[in-house]
């Protein structure tokens, strides 16, 4: 049980830096330094250092107000098309360091994949689709709802894999069923 209670958090870790790159690095070293839920193992213990905690912090500030100005988003969204994937890896080694056992190569590959392919979708479907429809009007709101959802996830994933990854799984299962459907007329 500890395994899989180990790559479900480590999913969510990594599926929230796909929306914002420091909010889980953030959660995982803020959880680490100051409480017994999860315990990093070298090098990733780092991670809760106080000044590298400081550092996220910083980070994710500066995230959550660029990714609110218009035209900045953009910019913004360029930039973290390389960080975010590097940040969900972190995210996924770090956490399955923690409690299991898995190969450090696979986890930075997996949460490479996961966060990048959160951003993809995020920065080639839904930002386009939100600006283009409502003229950028709510690009913040959508933002703001990011936010929110990579910190909620990110917590959950520590404190409640086992919601963060059934959610998860109903999530890909949708995913995977609407984009059958488009992909194959005969169906519609």
């Amino acid at each position: 049980m500890e395994l899989l209670t180990g790559i479900f958090s480590a999913f969510g870790l990594s599926a929230s830096a796909g929306l914002n790159a420091y909010i889980p690095l953030l959660v995982i070293g803020v959880i680490d330094h100051y409480t017994d839920l999860l315990t990093l193992k070298t090098p990733w213990d780092t991670l809760s250092n106080p000044w590298i905690l400081l550092v996220l912090s910083i980070l994710v500030i500066i995230e959550m107000i660029a990714d609110k100005i218009p035209a900045v988003n953009h910019a913004n969204d360029v930039i973290q098309t390389l960080v975010r994937p590097v940040a969900g890896a972190l995210a996924f080694a770090a956490s399955t360091n923690a409690v299991t056992n898995v190969n450090p190569v696979l986890a930075l590959a997996l949460g490479l994949f996961v966060a990048g392919g959160v951003h993809a979708v995020k920065a080639v479907v839904v930002r386009p689709i939100v600006s283009a429809t409502t003229g950028g009007l709510a690009n913040a709101p959508v933002s703001v709802a990011e936010d929110v959802t990579s910190t909620v996830v990110s917590v959950l994933a520590i404190i409640a894999p086992i919601i963060v990854g059934t959610l998860l799984i109903i999530t890909l299962a949708f995913l995977l069923s609407w984009w059958w459907g488009r992909s194959n007329p005969e169906t519609q």
